[in-house]
């Protein structure tokens, strides 16, 4: 039996990287980590690193005007990326149910077969989505119409 050739999952101690090129490197995998290629502590949301730092060197003093803007900024920047990733789940999941009832009338018999061959659902259904088809044309119709 083979032994296993990496150490696996293992705790990794929190310490600055020294060399420079692994540095960068890590950087640029992992966002999670605490100091940038520049230099920098990073932070991705409010407070920053360096109002943490000045809080905890003076405790009596208050958050800066600038600092709140940069939070509420950085906050409905945030929402707003949510809310547009949830339309396009929305989006999503009409198309994959458009696709799927796509698939499911091209499995159907075809509409220029004989109707005497198809039974009673079946004739309500074609019956059905006639109508549709027939609606969609109008309102196509009418809406060409008042662009012209």
């Amino acid at each position: 039996m083979e032994r296993k050739k990496t150490k696996g999952r293992q705790k990794i101690p929190m310490k600055k990287i020294e060399n420079k090129d692994v540095m960068l490197a890590t950087f640029t995998k992992r966002r999670e980590v605490m100091i940038s290629p520049a230099g920098k502590p990073h932070s991705f949301f409010h407070p920053t690193v360096d109002a943490v730092i000045s809080r905890f060197q003076n405790p009596n003093m208050q958050l800066s005007e600038n600092t709140n803007l940069e939070a509420n900024a950085a906050r409905n920047k945030v929402n707003s990326l949510k809310n547009r990733l949830e339309e396009l789940d929305a989006i999503k999941d009409i198309v994959i149910a458009k696709k799927s009832s796509y698939e499911q009338m091209t499995r159907q018999k075809d509409w220029w077969e004989s109707i005497e061959q198809l039974s009673v659902d079946e004739v309500y259904n074609m019956h059905h989505r006639l109508n549709q088809l027939e609606i969609e044309v109008s309102s196509s119709i009418r809406y060409e119409s008042f662009e012209v």
